[in-house]
């Protein structure tokens, strides 16, 4: 046998702990988490609801989509008019800090775990995820632990990041590098159609 393998019947989290009672852990496991994913539970406030009851902090105007996952409420900070699309998986392991007016699109997997490769153990390593103020995480992407994504910007569909964003430049790709600047204008420049 080589010893220079990994020994994942050694497997070590550290000090890492769930963070809250068992009894918890499982009233969210067989009731909150499935009911927060449902999809025959498509209103936004009883979704906000539940998760503030076990323990997440969720400003106003907070609207979630059928299909989010979240794996620790109680790890789980949301600022106030922030959208939560479809299938998105908060994986908290770690806290995780939204803050107000961001936009997180379908099926974005946030990750706040990782393992130590350089470890026979496949040591656990956690570190928290901030998206700041403004920023949109388009659909797809993907965020890793200890990255703070910065005030209005943006991770475009589909991009991977393991390190932390900038304010006001849009980002893609994976690794994601940035790309241009976010402009943003005052006003609405849409012009709406007449019919005549």
């Amino acid at each position: 046998m080589n010893v220079n393998v990994v020994k994942l019947n050694q497997y070590r989290q550290g000090d890492y702990a769930p963070g809250a009672a068992l009894w918890l852990q499982l009233l969210w496991y067989f009731l909150g988490a499935p009911l927060v994913r449902s999809y025959w539970l498509p209103v936004s406030g009883l979704k906000v609801l539940l998760l503030r009851m076990f323990g997440a902090t969720i400003g106003t105007g907070v609207r979630i989509k059928p299909g989010v996952r979240v794996k620790f409420p109680w790890r789980l900070t949301v600022g106030d008019h922030v959208w939560i699309g479809e299938d998105a998986w908060f994986d908290n392991l770690a806290p995780i800090t939204i803050g107000d007016h961001v936009c997180i699109s379908q099926a974005v997997y946030l990750c706040t775990g990782n393992h130590d490769w350089t470890s026979q153990y496949f040591d656990l390593k956690i570190a928290p995820i901030t998206i700041e103020a403004g920023a949109w995480v388009a659909a797809r992407s993907v965020i890793g632990p200890g990255v703070t994504v910065g005030q209005g910007a943006i991770l475009a569909l589909g991009s991977t990041t393991g390190r932390s964003l900038l304010p006001m430049l849009i980002y893609a790709g994976s690794p994601a590098t940035a790309i241009k600047s976010r402009v943003m204008t005052a006003q609405n420049s849409f012009v709406p159609v007449v019919a005549t």
